[in-house]
């Protein structure tokens, strides 16, 4: 299936032939002195050039977004403890990428952005998408919830525009996006184990990956 990244790009392209079609239109009626049919063709052409900017900045806002049909497997977590409340925590996520992280708590908690999008957008092969953003050591205990040392660490890849953050600031964009939400699930971390976090259309979840 193909990405909302790449979906978007294809339909940047389109706009953008079809706004050098009308600049090149255009430029024939004003060589043949036609100003009415210059004027059309030029402010069509600036319509266009518009739509290719939009679809190509959500082209950007999307990319890292992971399209989701069915419960799938964002990451596998093996926890490590290192000390009293402290402990390792290493991701292997869906497209081969690893990392470990240092954390404090009890428990290692895992968020997300999840987008849902509406049915005209689904018309065109947009589905619910979602993106890892956050990993943080979590402490059963309220008090020390509180007030104890705080870990936090990104999972999300650095990139100039985000489209739940776009969705939050413009409200052009809700035609398109039904409804944007962040999901969490956390998972005990005192002693060794391995993790899989899974991402379903309702939201994240944490289970247990039993020994072989």
């Amino acid at each position: 299936m193909q990405t909302a990244t790449q979906l978007f790009l294809w339909i940047a392209g389109g706009f953008a032939v079809l706004g050098l079609l009308f600049v090149l239109a255009a430029a024939g009626a004003l060589r043949r002195r036609r100003p009415l049919a210059f004027t059309t063709r030029a402010l069509a052409a600036i319509a266009l050039a518009a739509c290719a900017a939009l679809a190509g900045t959500l082209s950007v806002a999307t990319l890292g977004y992971h399209a989701l049909t069915r419960e799938e497997v964002a990451a596998r977590v093996s926890v490590r403890p290192t000390g009293p409340q402290q402990f390792s925590a290493r991701f292997r996520f869906a497209d081969g990428r690893e990392a470990t992280y240092a954390l404090a708590g009890d428990q290692v908690y895992v968020d997300a952005h999840v987008l849902k999008w509406k049915p005209m957008a689904n018309v065109v092969g947009l589905h619910t998408a979602y993106q890892l953003d956050r990993v943080a050591g979590r402490y059963a205990a309220l008090d020390k919830e509180r007030n104890g040392p705080r870990t936090v660490h990104s999972l999300a890849a650095d990139k100039p525009l985000d489209i739940f953050d776009l969705r939050t600031r413009y409200a052009a964009l809700a035609p398109l996006l039904d409804v944007e939400y962040g999901s969490a699930t956390f998972a005990p971390a005192d002693r060794p184990a391995e993790y899989e976090v899974r991402v379903s259309t309702t939201g994240l979840l944490v289970r247990p990956v039993a020994a072989p």
